[in-house]
């Protein structure tokens, strides 16, 4: 592949906020360092209000001044979906890059990589996070069958939905590839000045809870877990940072019914990109407890901040935080996650930091820029 191609990423970018956002910005500027023009095409209208179960899409961050980000893409209106995807055929990129997250993008995504093709020189591969989805809807099989036909190649962050990309086709080239850390968010600051600016208390016993909040990631069974008397003793506070993306009401109903207030503390808001490193520098350890899962983007958050981790035996997460070393794997129930954070309080943090150091090594985002060139240049490890 020539140095200086133009590659196009499609997928949610600036002004839209999120995981998948912060992935794509970050993998823009990855091929940008190796010389290659990068356009990133993301979504004007992204989801109709009824299929977003937050309070925004959008970002209140600056827009980043070192990307080519083009606000094109209506995921509702197929006259759209034609002319961005001309508008990109002509560009004769000698890559797109697309993400699917979600069987709804189908149509959009795959009638626009129909028009890319059309210019016979542009290599499709997709960054496949979920192939399918957390929560089933009509319509998923035939979406994601629809979208899958116009790509030549696959990238997954688990084996989990390697897999499932197999249930739809054998035959295209796949490779899993780790999902690469996220070291957008600033460099780690002291415990100290990281609950002084979220105003925690310097000495409690602190772990975090992070992320947007549905059902499958298992906020429950933590709080759960929380109410075990051996927590309680210890003197276990739990941060729960994260936007709710469903009713709130049950949660706080448990946390009244379990009583468990005064330990628990909701920062139930999106956490803005330039927090996310106070929030991670400032707990003690980790804790993701789903309930089921493909792969997730806190962890390689908490390995670029050097968190130990307590995850549930579920999809890839024991794959990624080995046991005792990056952190420690409980399952998914609530005395089993409570047996587990305190474990990791009678090891101590420094137990683990050695090994988050050396494992951190293997998620690089050079890594993943070489498996997709390999794959668009038919060429598979």
């Amino acid at each position: 592949m020539p140095e200086q191609s133009t590659i196009v990423i499609i997928g949610p970018a600036h002004p839209l906020r999120g995981g998948l956002a912060s992935f794509n910005e970050r993998l823009a500027r990855q091929f940008k360092q190796s010389g290659h023009r990068v356009i990133v095409y993301t979504f004007s209208l992204q989801y109709p209000d009824f299929l977003f179960p937050g309070t925004t899409q959008f970002s209140s961050e600056p827009a980043p001044a070192d990307i080519d980000i083009k606000v094109a893409i209506n995921s509702i209106n197929p006259l759209n979906w034609l002319s961005v995807g001309s508008e990109i055929c002509k560009l004769k990129p000698a890559i797109v890059i697309v993400r699917y997250w979600l069987p709804f993008m189908g149509p959009c995504l795959g009638t626009i990589l129909r028009r890319v093709k059309k210019n016979k020189l542009t290599k499709v591969v997709c960054i496949a996070d979920n192939v399918i989805p957390h929560e089933k809807r009509f319509g998923d099989k035939s979406f994601t069958k629809y979208f899958i036909k116009p790509v030549d190649a696959f990238v997954t962050m688990s084996q989990k939905v390697l897999a499932d990309l197999r249930l739809f086709d054998k035959e295209k080239p796949a490779v899993f590839v780790s999902h690469p850390l996220y070291d957008n968010f600033g460099e780690p600051v002291s415990k100290l000045e990281a609950r002084t600016v979220l105003g925690l208390s310097p000495d409690q016993k602190i772990i975090l809870f992070f992320g947007f909040i549905r059902q499958y990631k298992g906020l429950d069974l933590l709080l759960e877990a929380m109410s075990d008397e051996r927590i309680k003793s210890a003197g276990i506070r739990l941060v729960v940072a994260g936007e709710f993306y469903e009713d709130s009401q049950p949660y706080l109903d448990q946390i009244k019914k379990l009583g468990i207030t005064d330990t628990v503390i909701l920062r139930t808001e999106f956490i803005a990109d330039s927090q996310v490193r106070y929030y991670l520098c400032a707990a003690d350890l980790v804790v993701q407890p789903y309930k089921n899962a493909t792969q997730s983007g806190v962890t390689p958050l908490a390995y670029h901040f050097e968190k130990p981790m307590v995850v549930t035996r579920v999809g890839a997460l024991p794959d990624m935080v080995p046991h005792e070393k990056v952190g420690l794997v409980a399952e998914p129930n609530a005395h089993s996650l409570a047996d587990e954070i305190l474990h990791f309080y009678s090891l101590g943090e420094a137990w683990f930091i050695p090994h988050l150091q050396e494992e951190k090594k293997k998620y690089t985002w050079d890594l993943m820029e070489q498996n997709i060139k390999l794959l668009a240049n038919g060429v598979q490890k």
